[in-house]
């Protein structure tokens, strides 16, 4: 007997959960099959998750499918409260400021970790659809889908045995093997993503809110363009999580196709950025060697005390420097009053110091590296979402907003699964899964959606915002090409008739001249050189190679790649040897040959090789997200 389902949601992402829920809060059976074993194990973000208020059209936020427990629980880092873009060049730096921007149509942005979002997420999906008869099942990978006369599917995975449904709501991601292996859509090229690399940092809660100046549950967001671009169309960004920063940098694929540059390089370079320099460092212990004429066990007992004494003053020291943590200390009895822990503090620094001969120093401490590929909603959104009894949401259907600073993933991906998921609970209710009834209606949703508004037209309100922050900048700096632009725009009436000839026009046209080399380096550098301030670092951030960040990170390994080299010889394939994070190519002759073992499974080499998602439980684990 084949199993049957109403609705397989493919992928364990924050939209593959967002439908689930959904579907489950109109009374519908579903199951999501994810190929993680730990769900967010596998999911990387920035990250910002916006709930927005439009002014034209609904936005289906996550307090929406999640009700009250979202506001109450809050699994998210901090509330952004303060928005800056920076523009470099080396130790200089000019500063806009766009909170109001930030702020456009949002009820409230909070930073994220994908892992512990993520697993809040899949507690509430998986119980509410437990209910209805589904659930979650992890460690299980897709590796075919088939349709029988009737129209309905059969899905094989790896793990399980077949089983049948209705309908399928694919949230595969950018990379969707759904897409590719039902012929939905071609993969999408370097011309339509962007690729991300962003590294966390360790940093304690109360050091995070004095140094960028925000109260306790807020946070503030950075963005960098400039000299840190290395010359390619993107830049960084700093966002302030609860007891770490993410940082990283965002750059469009075909830039970087063009000027290949190693993704570490990139990050490296904002890290090394004097202002980002400062915000990321903090106390380091280092240990000093052992002395090695003391016996073998003397040399080991020493190591392994030093070893837990670092432990121990880290994990106080960060308990400390949080109002909650110190508060469970003293309630939980371990420690009489706060001047107690601060006491426990001091005397195991000074163990440490005077026992051991530990170092402390100015630097900084990474904690996790990744990557993945985001796309641009702008250029790739699939016109049509659907293929047979298909859905596609979020990153799967090629849906992002990208518009200079604006940069929104997470709510799109979101409002794609709840219009998915009543599109597939209407053709449960009547029965028919077709295209064009099921298909052409979650079309219809998601054409009314304002995101999908957003990736066509340029919003002149939202554009008003950010030129009122420009406002100070004198337009000969901007450059002839631009000035005139600026000034024209600057008129309201003015503003008014060129947004509306730009939006006739379209963004194919306008976006060589938006997203060009000037507006994201030479522009923000001469406003850098004419405008901005110095700034110094105090230190030089040790900043660890490729191979010791991916000795950090986590892997259940399968011997089995994922990956098939087709064309070893191809000029793209030759770029991986850059291009890949964590260098998991290299050039043998003529050839490039793949070791697949450190991959993290970012995709970026996938549009010319046979990509595949690691089989359930198996490849990259983040801890973060």
């Amino acid at each position: 007997m084949v199993e049957k389902y109403d609705v397989a949601v493919i992928g364990g992402g924050s939209a593959g959960l967002a439908a689930l829920k959904q579907l489950s809060n109109l009374g519908k059976q579903a199951i999501l099959i994810e190929a993680g074993k730990q769900l967010g194990s596998k999911n990387v973000s920035g990250g910002i998750l916006y709930s927005k208020k439009p002014r034209q059209g609904k936005a289906h936020n996550v307090e929406d499918v999640y009700g009250s427990d979202f506001l109450s629980d809050l699994p998210v880092e901090r509330k952004i409260t303060k928005y800056m873009l920076h523009s470099t060049s080396r130790n200089k730096i000019f500063t806009m400021d766009l909170t109001a921007a930030h702020e456009y149509q949002a009820n409230f942005g909070y930073t994220v970790l994908m892992s512990k979002l993520n697993a809040w997420f899949a507690k509430r999906a998986g119980e509410s659809a437990e209910q209805q008869g589904g659930g979650i099942v992890s460690g299980v990978h897709v590796k075919s889908i088939s349709w029988q006369d009737d129209g309905r599917a059969i899905i094989e995975t790896d793990e399980l045995e077949p089983f049948e449904v209705k309908a399928i709501i694919a949230a595969d991601g950018v990379n969707s093997e759904v897409a590719e292996m039902t012929g939905a859509r071609p993969k999408f090229t370097p011309e339509d993503l962007y690729q991300g690399v962003k590294v966390v940092v360790k940093l304690p809660e109360e050091i995070i809110e004095q140094r960028f100046g925000v109260g306790p549950g807020e946070g503030a967001a950075h963005l960098f363009a400039g000299d840190v671009t290395l010359n390619h169309i993107g830049g960084g960004f700093v966002y302030t999580n609860r007891d770490t920063l993410s940082v990283g940098a965002v750059y469009h694929y075909d830039s970087l196709m063009r000027l290949p540059a190693e993704p570490s390089q990139l990050v490296n370079a904002l890290l090394k950025n004097p202002m980002v320099s400062e915000f990321i460092k903090d106390e380091v212990a280092v240990k000093e060697e052992i002395d090695r004429n003391l016996p073998k066990e003397e040399q080991l007992r020493a190591r392994f005390a030093v070893s837990k004494l670092i432990k121990t003053w880290n994990e106080l020291r960060d308990a400390y420097h949080s109002p909650d943590a110190r508060k469970k200390l003293v309630e939980a009895g371990k420690y009489k009053s706060e001047d107690e822990i601060k006491a426990r503090l001091d005397f195991v620094r000074n163990e440490l110091t005077t026992k051991y001969r530990t170092k402390f120093v100015t630097d900084y401490v990474e904690l996790e590296y990744s990557a993945k590929l985001v796309p641009d909603g702008k250029r790739c959104m699939m016109k049509k979402p659907y293929h047979k009894n298909i859905l596609f949401i979020g990153d799967a259907a090629g849906r992002g907003v990208f518009i200079g600073p604006r940069i929104e993933g997470l709510n799109v991906g979101i409002d794609d699964a709840v219009r998915a998921a009543n599109a597939a609970a209407r053709a449960i209710d009547r029965g028919n899964f077709s295209p064009e009834y099921m298909g052409q209606y979650y079309g219809d949703l998601v054409n009314d959606s304002p995101y999908t508004r957003d990736m066509k037209e340029i919003d002149k309100d939202y554009l008003k915002i950010f030129l009122d922050a420009t406002k100070d900048v004198p337009k000969d700096i901007i450059g002839q090409r631009y000035g005139m632009v600026f000034k024209l725009m600057s008129s309201g009436t003015l503003r008014g008739l060129a947004v509306g000839l730009a939006n006739i026009l379209g963004y194919d046209r306008l976006l060589p001249l938006v997203e060009s080399e000037d507006t994201y380096v030479q522009v923000p550098i001469e406003l850098a050189e004419k405008m901005g301030q110095p700034v110094s670092a105090t230190y030089a951030p040790t900043i660890p190679t490729v191979s010791q960040r991916v000795a950090k990170l986590k892997y259940d390994d399968d011997r089995t790649s994922h990956i098939k080299v087709l064309e070893p010889r191809s000029e793209f394939m030759k770029k991986m040897v850059t291009l890949c994070p964590t260098n998991c190519y290299s050039l043998e002759g003529e050839d490039v040959t793949l070791q697949h073992e450190a991959c993290i499974e970012c995709g970026t080499c996938s549009k010319e090789t046979e990509w595949r998602h690691p089989r359930g439980e198996k490849g990259i684990v983040f801890q973060y997200g």
